[in-house]
């Protein structure tokens, strides 16, 4: 952990021992990430300059985000100094870091906790109306037909089955909401024992069986190369008539040809597609049983700021050698998004 010590502010200017830390972040993001008075903040606890400005030998500490540079080996070798990278995005992976970071001792800390938050929300709120046909009925009534209920549709979400794949920390984050609704709960991993699938208050399926079980199905699985296509069309064939495929995650996961076919039969709600975005004209985007929205599940709006308060908080951590709220390992790259 580090061991600068804490400095203090004299006269509005920061202490010749403030750390040096460089942003990176998307100059369309940065103002919504650190608004003034988050960027007054942490102003007084590190001296902070763009990374766009170029090579700082002296930085130590890098706050990267949606839309930053990428941060490879290359770039990080012309920071010797460098501790600590807070990333205030999702996964650190969509910052470039690889090994060779954890192998130079840098600590590295992601906000993926906090924008879990939003992700999981909107996916709840997601299965809520798909359950209900919000988004079918909806198109109904504007092609004319207000409130036909084709019969045999399979329509409310009392006593639903949703199966969740992937007991990530946004699966957790859903398991425990859709709890309070009363839906009998699936949860497919690789990683996870009956016994935890009973404390999250769901069973543990196999990933067929969940999908020949559940109305809907909701995927938190990280994309990595042995789950790329997880959802193919053998595995949509799988899916009852009328079930709806919550997506959430990642495009990857799901073989975006096949659910064109499929969705004759059964709806899908996606929030992220393979490919991102689509052409325009594209058999999903007019399809009344399917909604597709532009990736904003996550941290959006007035939710950014958490993710400056959390770089905050964690530099503040940091600083006094208290242990990162949002530590990643370099064991974690293999299992995350």
């Amino acid at each position: 952990m580090n061991s600068v010590s804490c400095q203090t502010t004299r006269g509005g200017d920061l202490d010749r021992t403030a750390p040096h830390a460089l942003l990176a972040i998307g100059p369309d993001l940065r103002d919504q990430v650190f608004p003034p008075d988050l960027r007054a903040t942490l102003d007084g606890l590190v001296s902070t300059a763009d990374f766009a400005e170029g090579p700082a030998p002296a930085a130590e500490v890098i706050i990267s985000g949606w839309g930053g540079p990428v941060l490879d080996d290359g770039r990080l070798a012309t920071m010797p100094r460098l501790r600590l990278v807070v990333h205030t995005g999702g996964s650190v992976k969509e910052a470039g870091l690889g090994a060779l970071v954890w192998q130079r001792g840098i600590d590295v800390s992601s906000a993926a906790a906090v924008n879990a938050v939003p992700v999981a929300q909107y996916t709840v709120a997601a299965i809520l109306l798909a359950g209900k046909r919000a988004f079918r009925l909806a198109a109904d009534y504007a092609a004319g037909h207000f409130h036909h209920v084709p019969p045999g549709l399979g329509t409310g979400n009392a006593g639903r089955t949703v199966g969740v794949v992937g007991a990530s920390r946004i699966g957790r984050l859903v398991l425990a909401q859709l709890r309070e609704h009363g839906f009998r709960l699936l949860v497919s991993d690789p990683y996870l024992t009956p016994s935890t699938a009973r404390q999250l208050g769901a069973e543990l399926a196999t990933l067929d069986d969940l999908l020949a079980a559940a109305d809907v199905v909701t995927l938190h699985a990280p994309l990595l190369d042995q789950t790329r296509l997880l959802i193919d069309d053998r595995r949509l064939g799988l899916m009852r008539d009328g079930a709806v495929v919550v997506n959430t995650a990642r495009g990857g996961l799901v073989d975006t040809d096949a659910l064109v076919r499929h969705c004759i039969r059964i709806d899908a709600v996606l929030d992220v597609t393979d490919p991102e975005p689509l052409p325009p004209g594209h058999p999903l985007l007019s399809r009344p049983n399917v909604l597709v929205t532009p990736h904003i599940a996550g941290a959006l709006g007035s939710e950014i700021r958490r993710l400056g308060e959390f770089a905050i908080a964690e530099i503040g951590r940091w600083l006094a050698g208290e242990p990162l709220a949002g530590a990643v390992r370099v064991e974690d790259l293999a299992r995350i998004a």
